[in-house]
C-alpha cells in the first residue's frame, strides 16, 4: 500500500515545511549563536542537535495522533482543526510580541556539550511539539486506519527532519560568517518576528481550508 500522500498534498506539504523551516526560531537563533561564537563546527553540531530533538517529536506525533485516529476519526479531524487555530494563533502572538526575539547567550562549549545543550533547546520548546500534532495531520489519509496513518506520519517527518538538517546546516555555515551582524542588528530581528508570524498564520490558514488528506 502507498504510504505518500496524493502528490499535490505531498507538494503542499514539501513548501509548507521548506518554507517555515527557513524561518528563524528558537533552534535557528541558537545555531547562529554558537556559530558566531565557536565557529561552523559548533553551528553544525547545533544543527544535528535540531534534527535530533525534531526526530523525537517526530516519534511522539506518530504514536500519539495514530491513537487519536485509532479512537475516532472525528477526534482526528478535530485535533486538525484545533491545530490550524493554535498555528493562526501564535502567529498572531508573534506579530503582537513587542519585544523582538534575541538570540541566546551562551557561554563557549565543546561540541559535545553544544550539541547536548542544543537537544535540550529543541526538545523541550513546546511550540515546536505543538506544531507537530498541529501540522502533521493535515496531510495524512485517515482512510487506511491508525497504522498505515503512523506510517505516514513517519514518513512524512524523515522527509521533514531531513530538510530541517539541511536548512539548519546552511544557517550554520552562513552564519559562520554573516551571523555576528544578524546577531547584533535589531532590525533584522525586528524583520524575522513579522516574517515568522506571518508564515504561522498562512500555514494555519492553509490547514484549516485546504482539502483533507484523506482519499476516501
Amino acid at each position: 500500500m502507498d504510504i505518500l500522500p496524493a502528490l499535490p498534498t505531498f507538494l503542499l506539504f514539501f513548501g509548507a515545511s521548506v518554507t517555515l523551516l527557513l524561518t528563524p526560531g528558537p533552534v535557528v537563533l541558537y545555531i547562529i549563536t554558537r556559530s558566531v561564537d565557536q565557529g561552523r563546527p559548533a553551528g553544525l553540531a547545533s544543527a544535528l542537535a535540531g534534527a535530533s530533538g525534531n526526530s523525537i517529536h517526530v516519534l511522539a506525533a506518530a504514536f500519539g495522533l495514530s491513537a487519536i485516529l485509532s479512537t475516532s476519526a472525528f477526534a482526528f479531524d478535530l485535533v486538525k482543526y484545533i491545530g490550524a487555530a493554535y498555528l493562526v494563533y501564535i502567529g498572531v502572538r508573534t506579530l503582537l510580541t513587542s519585544k523582538p526575539a534575541e538570540a541566546v547567550a551562551v557561554e563557549p562549549q565543546p561540541l559535545r556539550r553544544i550539541f547536548q545543550q542544543g537537544l535540550i533547546v529543541a526538545i523541550f520548546n513546546p511550540k515546536t511539539a505543538l506544531f507537530f500534532l498541529a501540522f502533521f495531520p493535515q496531510f495524512i489519509d485517515q482512510s487506511h486506519g491508525p497504522d498505515v496513518a503512523r506510517a505516514q506520519i513517519l514518513l512524512l517527518g524523515f522527509i521533514y527532519v531531513c530538510l530541517g538538517l539541511t536548512t539548519d546546516s546552511l544557517y550554520a555555515l552562513a552564519s559562520g560568517t554573516a551571523g555576528k551582524w544578524l546577531r547584533g542588528n535589531r532590525w533584522f530581528m525586528g524583520f524575522q518576528r513579522y516574517v515568522a508570524g506571518s508564515i504561522y498564520i498562512g500555514l494555519g490558514l492553509t490547514a484549516a481550508f485546504a482539502p483533507s488528506g484523506s482519499r476516501k
